[in-house]
């Protein structure tokens, strides 16, 4: 992986933000290293100094999911959310709802893992409530956090390619 490969956001309406990066890894231990627990509280999007102090995912169609972040200044962060299709290694769509509610209500998150000779772009669709919740997002230090979380996934991926 080249240090130029850093998350890519793009704004494919007025509703949608499009999240982009390409790890050096197959998509199917991209895929794992997305929907596991254990890997999940190791990397999962953030800021450095804030951990994942619980994770729960039931990876099935009507299952679901649930975070919950703690802050440096110790504060919590939640997400909960309902898998809507699950294809492995493919593709995961879910919905998500912050507590609290950062996102002006709950979102539809599509998340595609394209495999490219040995390598893997995932691309997150966020499809938010309102313009307004949308352009909230974009105004808020999400595209950096989710980039210090994927660069800590980028260091597990290639740890594993090591062993």
């Amino acid at each position: 992986m080249s240090p130029t490969d850093q998350v890519t956001v793009t704004t494919p309406s007025d509703r949608e933000i499009r999240v982009t990066r390409t790890f050096d890894a197959p998509r199917e231990r991209v895929f794992e290293a997305w929907t596991t627990p254990s890997i999940l509280k190791q990397w999962l999007f953030g800021p450095d100094g804030h951990s994942l102090e619980v994770c729960e995912i039931d990876l099935r169609i009507g299952g679901t999911l649930h975070y919950l972040w703690r802050l440096p200044d110790g504060n919590g962060m939640s997400l909960s959310g309902t898998f809507r299709e699950v294809k492995p290694p493919e593709r995961l769509v879910h919905t998500e709802q912050f507590d609290p509610d950062w996102t002006g209500g709950e979102t539809l998150v599509t998340t595609d893992f394209i495999g490219q000779a040995g390598r893997t772009r995932v691309d997150v669709l966020i499809h938010y409530p309102s313009r307004e919740a949308r352009d909230g997002a974009l105004q808020s230090p999400m595209a950096e956090g989710m980039e210090m979380g994927y660069a800590r996934l980028e260091k597990i991926l290639l740890a594993k390619v090591a062993r």
